[in-house]
């Protein structure tokens, strides 16, 4: 893990402390900023290095939200946020614009790395290879998604979410089922986070969002036109 680089973004000096004593037990690299101005300008400096970004909602100068729509328009690094606030609407709001997981305060700092690891082990495992699915591209290696030759860009979330229910086509999954794969633990929040994701995907897919199919009272299935 010695190349594996975090940016910690928290204008609360005791929670940076706290979060980079426990991420330096497993040998990241730390890169630290007390507020958005500053995260922009390291993440500018150097989001070629930088593996994920554990950033706070509510800091001076500039919010989270404001960081994450910028880095969002340059880059699909794995972004974690932190907040004080546990509101349903701000953890929706979050993954709108494009988060990849959401931990609200106090936290257990153990729970905070078991989460960072899982991102940074789905994100480096990812198995080789590219499918087209109706006109849907993946390419598992370099995790992009094309639609008639266009990239689009994805947060890490919906890559996942999306490559779950292509490779489960004409099945009918579950939220719960859907919560248990693609995002790997116990999710307590309401399942609208997931009908938040699939809306953006939808979007995104432009005319092949419609092979996003809604199986009212179950879930969702990924059904092409042949």
């Amino acid at each position: 893990m010695d190349n594996t680089t975090i940016l910690i973004v928290d204008d609360e000096l005791r929670m940076r402390k706290l979060i980079k004593d426990f991420l330096l037990q497993k040998d990241y690299k730390i890169l630290e900023a007390e507020d958005g101005l500053k995260a922009i300008e390291i993440f500018e400096e150097k989001k070629d290095s930088i593996d994920l970004i554990l950033l706070d909602v509510m800091m001076p100068n500039l919010d989270g939200w404001s960081v994450l729509r910028k880095i969002r328009q340059e880059s699909k690094v794995p972004v974690i946020m932190l907040t004080a606030r546990g509101e349903e609407q701000d953890e929706l709001f979050g993954f709108e614009l494009g988060a990849d997981e959401y931990i609200s305060k106090p936290f257990s700092p153990k729970i905070l790395v078991a989460r960072v690891e899982a991102i940074l082990k789905r994100t480096n495992n990812i198995s080789s290879g590219i499918n087209n699915y109706s006109g849907i591209i993946i390419d598992t290696e370099g995790r992009t998604v094309k639609v008639d030759n266009k990239l689009i860009e994805m947060s890490l979330r919906e890559y996942e979410l999306l490559n779950y229910l292509v490779k489960n086509q004409g099945i009918a999954l579950s939220r719960d089922k859907i919560l248990n794969n693609v995002w790997h633990y116990d999710y307590y929040g309401d399942s609208r986070t997931i009908d938040s994701h699939i809306k953006k995907i939808r979007h995104k897919l432009g005319k092949k969002g419609k092979y996003i199919k809604t199986i009212r009272g179950i879930g969702y299935k990924f059904e092409p036109k042949e």
